[in-house]
């Protein structure tokens, strides 16, 4: 199969680039080489340094393609109102530009990478009232070193729940609000090119190959980071906030099974899937799982600081992805996470 893989050279679309070619599949790689990304490094022997929001202009190597994997894109929170304008543009019209090149190409099979954020907060039910759904937790609750959401009919501390795929999307800040914007963008394309999609919302990827101390990294390469320095890791909140963190291998398996699943699916239509171990962490337990693969004595320090526009729990159900993409994780965050800690990185 010919794959066209967008952000190629990145941390994920590497590894998929790894495992599309040990199966035999022929990859067509694109990346623009963002700075905050690759820093200094040149782009893999056989990338096309090109960018997505031209997509049209390099439609050309669209050609013969079967699949296109949309990896590429703007990462981090997008705290700043500033920010909105970068994330719409890399990530909403750069999805956009690639989805009407791959039309004017008759391409019409597309793995998107979405992200867990377009749930904004997770699942939550009360004890007295069942299932509720959660607002924004509020600074002065926050400043007073309350980070837990609250029921709003008996302001009862709320439970997390799974998240599944059928969950309210809300997303709570500007990478969130693009990542869903592609999804959306996605589904329109599926109906009016007569396409098929699927949407892999990954949950916190870590693994070899990560990049260090970028706004790329995520926060098991921070902690890794600052115990490397002689520092303790630096723990927002209390340390209690719930995620999934998955390995990229298996980010790459899961996009290997959608790469064939998409090749099948009725087209005018958009499936999502979460992408996650199944097995939920604090970043509490994060900040220690990675402090003991790296053999450093020093413990977590909670600082009770916090970050608007974070979410207290996001935890995600696998049954969906395992019963139709046939993928199951095979790395537990108890076994992947110490070994990150001397995992290779890039600089």
């Amino acid at each position: 199969m010919r794959v066209l893989v967008t952000g190629s050279a990145g941390f994920i679309g590497s590894a998929l680039t790894e495992a599309l070619t040990a199966r035999g599949d022929e990859v067509v790689g694109v990346d623009l080489m963002l700075p905050e990304a690759h820093g200094p490094a040149d782009a893999p022997a056989g990338t096309h340094r090109l960018d997505v929001r031209d997509a049209e202009a390099w439609s050309d190597l669209l050609a013969g393609v079967d699949v296109v994997c949309h990896q590429a894109a703007l990462v981090g929170a997008g705290v700043r109102v500033a920010d909105l304008p970068h994330y719409a543009s890399h990530n909403d019209h750069g999805t956009a530009a690639l989805l009407a090149a791959m039309h004017g190409a008759g391409v019409r099979r597309l793995v998107l990478a979405s992200s867990m954020v377009v749930y904004g907060e997770g699942r939550y039910d009360c004890p007295d009232h069942g299932p509720r759904p959660v607002r924004p937790r509020s600074v002065a609750r926050l400043e007073a070193g309350d980070f837990e959401n609250h029921c709003d009919l008996c302001d009862a501390v709320l439970r997390w729940q799974l998240v599944e795929e059928s969950a309210a999307l809300d997303p709570r800040s500007a990478y969130a609000a693009s990542k869903l914007a592609q999804e959306h963008y996605a589904s329109a394309w599926a109906r009016q090119a007569d396409g098929a999609v699927v949407a892999l919302r990954y949950h916190n990827v870590y693994g070899p190959g990560m990049p260090r101390d970028t706004p790329y990294s995520g926060v098991a390469a921070m902690f890794r980071s600052s115990l490397e320095r002689g520092e303790a890791p630096q723990v927002f909140e209390d340390g209690g906030q719930a995620r999934d963190f998955v390995h990229v291998s298996d980010v790459a398996r899961a996009n290997l099974a959608a790469v064939l699943t998409v090749a099948g699916e009725a087209t005018g239509s958009l499936a999502a899937y979460n992408v996650c171990s199944g097995t939920p962490v604090t970043i509490g337990e994060v900040a220690r799982l990675v402090a003991r693969g790296s053999g450093s004595a020093l413990a977590p320090e909670v600082t009770g600081g916090f970050r608007l526009g974070d979410v207290r729990h996001v935890v995600a159900s696998p049954e969906l992805a395992r019963r139709e993409l046939g993928f199951t994780a095979q790395v537990s965050p108890s076994a992947g996470l110490p070994e990150f800690a001397t995992a290779p990185l890039r600089s």
